[in-house]
């Protein structure tokens, strides 16, 4: 294995977290969602984009990845991209994947993994991203709705037993609401949790309080509204011009902002709008601009 050495590294510039411990990873990372597709019923994107922006990322200094098996469209995918384009990993690369959600005829994800699934599961993001332990493995919950209204004890046990036997370091959740959280934490250690989470929805500022006080990272999942909630760029316009910066960076710099244990995981599949999304970490927010987002 090798260590990110690069000169460039913006990301950086954002601050540090230590991931369940014994994780420390920068708190601006990449999420690898869209590339193979800009959505799930969209068109495939060109693989050899992906991996030119996966190795740009870590140019810059990423060395958090959020991926999942079902990241597919067609026959691009996004773990192997990540495979292809950074293995042999560097020491300090952490990726963290998603289990749960089932394809559909469609490929999209419009089903929920059974506990005998899950195994499955692992062991297919282990053989695609080749390696022999998962950083960091979320239980996804639910579909695209909102969280809450189910168990997720049996489902997070087979992931715990799972940990036990080596192949994976730290669990997640994601798309949880504050008992199924506490449900999860009951079975094992929880490191993570990845809701739904921007500066213009920010329903989830309890349970994000309840991470910090854990020291659990949280970690926004449509960082920057995605499709089901895009951005208003308006209110963020002012704020982004006496930064001289664009409405996507002042509402990645408003999360880094929010709490220390709140980690950004952007996604594309442009090399423009990554080296956009990095140059966030260099913004700092002042008393005024957060009044002004918040308002």
């Amino acid at each position: 294995m090798t260590t990110n050495t690069s000169s460039d590294s913006k990301a950086a510039a954002s601050g540090e977290f230590l991931l369940g411990g014994d994780l420390r990873i920068n708190r601006l990372g990449f999420g690898a969602m869209r590339l193979p597709t800009g959505t799930f019923q969209g068109p495939v994107r060109d693989p050899e984009t992906g991996i030119a922006v996966l190795r740009r990322a870590v140019e810059l200094g990423v060395n958090h990845i959020d991926t999942a098996g079902f990241y597919t469209r067609g026959e691009v995918r996004a773990n192997e991209l990540i495979h292809t384009a950074l293995a042999p990993y560097a020491e300090d690369l952490v990726i963290a994947t998603k289990v749960g959600p089932l394809r559909g005829p469609d490929g999209v994800p419009s089903g929920q993994a059974t506990p005998d699934q899950l195994r499955g599961l692992v062991e297919e993001d282990l053989r695609t991203l080749g390696v022999d332990r998962l950083d960091l493995v979320y239980l996804r919950v639910g579909g695209m709705t909102g969280p809450g209204g189910e168990s997720i004890a049996d489902r997070f046990a087979v992931l715990a037993e799972l940990r036990e036997e080596g192949l994976i370091r730290h669990l997640g959740v994601s798309n949880v609401d504050a008992a199924q959280l506490a449900e999860a934490r009951a079975v094992a250690p929880v490191a993570a949790v990845q809701n739904h989470f921007h500066v213009q929805n920010t329903g989830d500022t309890a349970l994000l309080a309840q991470c910090e006080a854990a020291g659990i990272a949280y970690v926004p999942f449509f960082p920057l509204g995605g499709g089901s909630s895009p951005l208003d760029e308006i209110p963020l316009g002012k704020v982004a011009a006496r930064h001289e910066a664009t409405a996507v960076q002042v509402a990645l710099a408003w999360l880094l902002a929010t709490s220390p244990v709140l980690l950004t995981i952007p996604g594309t599949g442009s090399l423009d709008h990554l080296e956009e999304n990095m140059a966030a970490s260099g913004i700092r927010l002042t008393d005024v601009d957060l009044a002004e987002l918040k308002g």
